[in-house]
């Protein structure tokens, strides 16, 4: 049994968060730009991070500190990528230092990210000086992880944040995370940072394994604009609080963990795509009928990172012949022959191919369809029985006004 609960990162025994004004973000003094994330004890830990070569200098730094597959604690902050900066590493690490010293832990223990500007030396004095505050403020309830998450954003509009419930071993297990993401989001990670939670009991191995699994059904399928950022990180801390045995194997006890991981990052990955900079519209593409998951995965992928399918539903226009053009092009064989496609939203349903052709389709009712925020484009492709949902959002004016002025 699974549900969806309140209490972002703190919905987790143990845990508590906090976000302050550091001053990483000098031009708006009343924003939160730093984050703790704090285990009342030792934890598992576990992360994937982006796949672009140039990485920020804070994943070289947690690389380092999950050799040992533990964690205490997690520093972030908003404002500053510190990627490619001056000092970046140096300045990482001290800022775990900063957080470990007022926590009473070792600075290998704590895990580190950052997103904002490219380039620039990330104002680390701000950030120590913020450190003692940030511990003052810790808390274990909603609000907390509120201010953590709010503390992460950059040109998000709004938080991202959502918590699990369910049973493992006979003992109930929460799961929480706090995200950002808005722009330079695509597959293999995208802008974002998240930040998950967990009182399972799970050893560092299997948590691992559930992470990239959970990562490769949630981050992995959403696109907002093309673009693999540098600072992408997920980490997920394990305490192991809710007493359950632990998890050491594959088995029952882990696909029940599984589940609830995969739900948790799947609702935080669709948060991301849905406010998708500028983005007016939710984009779901689920396809069917293909000849196995990965087929159909590279087909709703293609779709859902198509810049004409994109503007299409921007317009409102049924213009399905760019969503057939983004299956070809997407590197799948497949029989053009055998699509259909529909379009489907709170307002209703319309098909408007099959078989690889045309239909005489009621326009009006397509664009009710469309008008609405969040859009499904489901596909059905009759070459077996492989099925993928992935996201996506429309493109508009407002993201190149956005991203013009982005550094300055």
């Amino acid at each position: 049994m699974l549900n969806f609960i309140g209490g972002g990162v703190c919905a987790a025994q143990g845990f508590r968060a906090a976000g302050v004004h550091a001053g990483v973000k000098t031009h708006a003094e009343w924003k939160k730009d730093v984050a703790l994330i704090v285990s009342d004890t030792d934890c598992a830990a576990a992360a994937v991070f982006t796949k672009n070569v140039v990485k920020a200098a804070p994943i070289h730094v947690d690389l380092r500190h999950l050799a040992d597959g533990k964690a205490r604690a997690i520093i972030a902050n908003s404002g500053n990528a510190n990627a490619c900066a001056p000092q970046g590493e140096e300045n990482a690490e001290r800022m775990c230092a900063a957080a470990a010293g007022a926590l009473g832990c070792r600075a290998e223990d704590v895990l580190v990210s950052s997103t904002g500007v490219i380039g620039q030396r990330i104002n680390v004095e701000a950030i120590e000086a913020a450190v003692p505050a940030l511990c003052a403020a810790l808390e274990r309830s909603e609000e907390a992880s509120d201010a953590a998450g709010h503390a992460i954003m950059t040109t998000d509009t709004v938080k991202k944040e959502a918590a699990v419930e369910t049973v493992v071993g006979g003992r109930t297990v929460r799961l929480g995370g706090v995200a950002k993401g808005s722009g330079m989001i695509h597959p293999n990670m995208g802008t974002m940072l998240c930040f998950l939670t967990t009182d399972c009991a799970i050893s560092p191995e299997m948590i691992k394994a559930a992470l990239l699994e959970a990562a490769a059904a949630s981050f992995n399928r959403i696109s907002v604009d093309g673009d693999t950022s540098t600072n992408d990180t997920c980490l997920v801390l394990a305490n192991g609080l809710a007493g359950n045995e632990p998890i050491a194997a594959k088995g029952a006890d882990y696909d029940a963990f599984l589940a609830a991981l995969k739900a948790l990052c799947v609702e935080l990955a669709k948060k991301m795509a849905s406010d998708g900079e500028g983005a007016r519209h939710l984009i779901t593409c689920s396809v069917g009928g293909a000849k196995s998951e990965k087929s159909a995965e590279t087909v709703a992928k293609s779709v859902v990172s198509s810049t004409l399918t994109k503007a299409a539903i921007f317009g409102a226009d049924a213009n399905w012949g760019r969503v057939l053009c983004a299956m070809g092009y997407s590197g799948e064989s497949f029989d053009p022959d055998k699509v259909s496609v529909h379009f489907a939203s709170a307002a209703g349903e319309v098909q408007v191919c099959d078989k690889g052709r045309g239909l005489d389709f009621d326009e009006e009712l397509a664009k009710k369809v469309l008008t609405e925020h969040d859009v499904e484009i489901r596909i059905a492709m009759g070459e077996g029985a492989g099925e993928c949902t992935c996201w996506g959002c429309d493109i508009t004016y407002d993201y190149i006004k956005i991203n013009g002025d982005y550094r300055t």
